[in-house]
């Protein structure tokens, strides 16, 4: 899977928000917010394909947790970005 191309990060107040470029993206009804976290992994991962074991492999090797916490927070991040529909 991959991040879809038409969504950024930009920082506003303080939040890594999740917008898309365009036209399209003037509706701000829907505004999706990163947190610490989840904005890491956006970055580390933008452009790129990628799959829960790299994902999970990513968090091990930032945040140094067992791999079984990670595959559960990569599960979880992915999950969310897909019902977000960020993720193609």
């Amino acid at each position: 899977m991959k991040l879809k191309s038409e969504y950024k990060v930009r920082d506003m107040a303080g939040e890594h928000v999740v917008i898309m470029q365009g036209s399209l993206g003037s509706d701000l009804t829907r505004i999706i917010s990163l947190n610490d976290s989840a904005h890491y992994l956006w970055c580390e991962l933008q452009g790129r394909e990628f799959d829960l074991e790299s994902v999970a492999q990513l968090i091990v090797e930032h945040y140094g947790v067992e791999l079984d916490v990670a595959l559960a927070d990569a599960k979880a991040w992915i999950d969310r970005l897909s019902e977000c529909g960020l993720t193609e």
